[in-house]
């Protein structure tokens, strides 16, 4: 399995199956995604190669621990070593082929923005609008 950032400058490669996807609703992930959730997964170590791009790579990290790598290029967030666990956390986005997997488990919902929750009841569209205003006029 491959997959790439944004502009395509930052490549790796996946060995083996991917099984569960994790998504996380803390207030750190919300704030490095811009969204509601940080989806992504976790691979041994061994079971993940970099194609291009490694050394464009830049890193944020708290004093916490936090760290969050991104192409210095696009700036999407790019898989990292998880500090000396063996493993590495891959953001789900960046995957290029479909993945047989599905998310398993949601992390941190006490976290979750309160806007999160009215997710289910909204409209949802197959694709994108046909303008800002007919998106406005759905509602």
């Amino acid at each position: 399995m491959k997959g790439e950032c944004l502009c395509g400058n930052v490549k790796f490669e996946i060995s083996g199956e991917i099984r569960n996807f994790y998504q996380c609703h803390c207030s750190l992930c919300r704030k490095a995604t811009g969204a509601s959730a940080n989806t992504a997964t976790f691979v041994q170590d061994n079971a993940f190669h970099w194609i291009s791009g490694e050394s464009d790579i830049k890193s944020y990290k708290k004093q916490s621990g936090y760290r969050s790598d991104f192409c210095s290029v696009c700036g999407s967030l790019v898989p990292n070593s998880l500090r000396d666990s063996g493993m590495v956390w891959v953001p789900a986005g960046l995957l290029d082929e479909p993945v047989a997997s599905k998310v398993s488990v949601h992390l941190h919902t006490e976290s979750a923005a309160a806007w999160e929750q009215d997710a289910v009841e909204c409209v949802r569209l197959d694709g994108g609008p046909e303008s800002l205003e007919a998106l406005n006029n759905l509602l």
